[in-house]
């Protein structure tokens, strides 16, 4: 089966979040605060449906266990990442994620290192990214009192930054920002503050979880040394984010297309490809698929080569485990 698979997306309503999701990308969105947009999951709280070709109305994580070739006959029981929009109209908590021991131990699935792409970004913007403690007790006593002015450390943000957030990261996205997240397929999150909000559904503060937000922070932080990458070919640009062995879950990567370009799996690979503006195609096998801004896809592994042409500025990854 040589085709692209354009999936559909899933959106979850968010305490913090708003209606950018449409006025940014035209999605067709459900009544409320809507926060989040599932682009590419197999995930059980939201999992992404085919919606052209061989595998039309089948949902991802059908596909994973059903026709593995799809993926490279891969090992592991889930599809590994997931593909997000998030939409902080208001500060989410702050918050950090455990690692893959710690989370399949305690909540029964794979832990959440993640990445974001800053999509835009209002004037003077922030996010909450690492803390200041140095010591394990320096952290939790920090914690117990509520000192977060001297704990967490903020990071100004811009359009077109690029964020890596390995587990046990203290982080938050702050109000006024947009990004496309890439993670693995993980909705484990630890909730360290969350600025004494109320929800407006429950009337209840949201549940906090001090205590396993101790046992997963990294202590001390570091922050991650990335080497970005970029290379221009045949009047395009290709930026590398990350890849392993920094990040061993996934390879993020941004693709500006402004001229037709030829491009290749390496054997087993598949694709993860979200187009963030522009227009333009994807050809398998000399057919033409329409690319345009909102859409997301797999090019799958059974897709030896393709070519894309237009004006396209993509978000494409790779899962980092075969």
């Amino acid at each position: 089966m040589a085709e692209p698979l354009f999936l559909k997306p899933v959106f979850h309503e968010k305490i913090w979040g708003g209606r950018k999701l449409s006025e940014s990308f035209g999605y067709d969105l459900p009544d409320g605060d809507i926060g989040e947009c599932w682009a590419i999951s197999g995930h059980k709280n939201g999992t992404s449906i085919v919606e052209n070709g061989t595998f039309s109305g089948q949902k991802l994580d059908q596909l994973w266990t059903n026709h593995p070739e799809l993926f490279g006959n891969p090992k592991g029981s889930v599809f590994p990442l997931l593909t997000k929009i998030l939409d902080a109209e208001d500060s989410l908590s702050v918050q950090v994620h455990p690692d893959n021991d710690y989370a399949m131990k305690h909540e029964g699935e794979l832990g959440k290192t993640e990445c974001w792409y800053v999509i835009d970004a209002e004037p003077d913007s922030y996010l909450i990214y690492g803390h200041n403690a140095k010591t394990k007790e320096e952290l939790d006593q920090m914690i117990d009192s509520g000192d977060w002015d001297h704990l967490l450390t903020k990071v100004p943000v811009k359009s077109g930054d690029f964020f890596y957030v390995p587990s046990g990261t203290v982080h938050a996205l702050n109000k006024g920002i947009l990004v496309l997240e890439t993670q693995q397929s993980s909705d484990t999150t630890y909730r360290l503050y969350d600025y004494d909000r109320v929800d407006k559904t429950t009337g209840k503060m949201r549940e906090l979880h001090l205590e396993q937000s101790k046992d997963t922070i990294t202590v001390p932080y570091k922050r991650p040394q990335l080497d970005i990458e970029t290379v221009e070919k045949n009047g395009n640009k290709y930026t590398t984010f990350v890849q392993p062995p920094l990040s061993p879950y996934f390879a993020v990567y941004k693709w500006e297309i402004n001229n037709s370009d030829d491009f290749k799996h390496e054997v087993g690979s598949y694709t993860l490809i979200s187009v963030l503006s522009g227009e333009g195609q994807i050809t398998i096998d000399n057919k033409d698929y329409s690319l345009s801004k909102g859409q997301h896809l797999i090019v799958p592994a059974t897709v030896n080569s393709w070519k894309l042409s237009g004006n396209l500025n993509i978000i494409a990854s790779e899962s980092g485990e075969k």
